[in-house]
């Protein structure tokens, strides 16, 4: 029990925290301990781990919204240890943290999200990014890519510029983020997430430019929901989808009254080169816009 207690202290102590504000950011999810399952029986091994076989690292994207991965080691050690691993990766591209320490105790791993920065002239093709203990390396792919050569999964809104009409400075709420493709609202005032900054004066505007004219029908939002801060009492609750047809906003869709964590607008098929999301009230008194991802298709 005194492991695991002091293995909790020295995770809290290595966390970020970001500047206060009502509400209170969700805590950042940069390191967590998790236990293993079953008995320890390892020989004292530190093992590289990581959360994808491969990085997909897109060209030409707002630096504020780098591309990650969760990096990690796993003790199989039988005794508790204070354990190092370094983080090498591929010049040009560079990584937001070169080792990652930690007190383990037997069969735990701890885990943290690592960034990767690609310069606006790095060379397309695959790099290496490497996880090394003093017992084990772990390879992962870096492939960089045109964001046109995207696997968007249909979303054209992926990865694309955004440009919004303000930006709260409290903590890390890029608009980049909002086409980012994650949808998850755990990395609130992480880097995943947007959040404006006039306070119950509106509207709020954020838009993302298609690369070129495309045929758009829907358009997904997702706005911040948790256990915590759920939608009813934080997230977006009006707001108008407009698509830029011809060099001219038009207004495809209104959602009104929403309480729920995402919510999708369906409108007739136009050609349009950007959307964007026109603001106009949250839930609750704290009044901001927040906005987890925004879905084109």
């Amino acid at each position: 029990m005194r492991h695991l207690t002091a293995a909790l202290a020295v995770v809290a102590t290595a966390t970020l925290t970001a500047a206060a504000w009502s509400p209170t950011p969700e805590p950042p999810q940069s390191v967590s301990v998790k236990v293993k399952p079953g008995t320890s029986k390892g020989t004292g091994t530190l093992t590289p781990t990581a959360g994808a076989e491969r990085l997909i690292a897109p060209l030409a994207v707002d630096p504020a919204c780098p591309a990650k991965i969760q990096i990690g080691m796993r003790s199989d050690a039988k005794k508790a240890q204070y354990a190092t691993m370094s983080v090498e990766l591929d010049q040009p591209l560079s990584a937001s943290r070169s080792m990652l320490s930690s007190y383990l105790p037997p069969g735990y791993e701890v885990r943290a999200k690592l960034l990767v920065a690609v310069p606006p002239d790095t060379e397309k093709g695959v790099y290496s990014l490497r996880l090394r203990t003093s017992a084990k390396t772990l390879s992962v792919p870096v492939e960089v890519v045109d964001v046109d050569q995207l696997d968007n999964g249909g979303n054209l809104a992926l990865r694309r510029p955004v440009t919004a009409s303000s930006q709260h400075l409290n903590a890390n709420y890029p608009p980049c983020s909002i086409a980012d493709g994650d949808r998850s609202s755990n990395g609130w005032a992480g880097g995943n997430g947007w959040n404006d900054a006039t306070s119950r004066t509106w509207p709020d505007t954020v838009a993302i430019a298609l690369g070129g004219a495309k045929q758009i029908s829907r358009v997904d939002l997702y706005t911040i929901d948790t256990e915590r801060y759920p939608a009813a009492m934080h997230g977006l609750r009006d707001w108008d989808v407009q698509a830029q047809v011809g060099g001219q906003w038009q207004t495809v869709a209104q959602v009104r009254g929403n309480t729920a964590g995402n919510a999708r607008s369906d409108f007739a098929p136009v050609s349009a080169d950007a959307v964007r999301i026109v603001a106009l009230a949250s839930n609750g008194a704290n009044d901001y816009t927040r906005i987890i991802e925004v879905e084109a298709r």
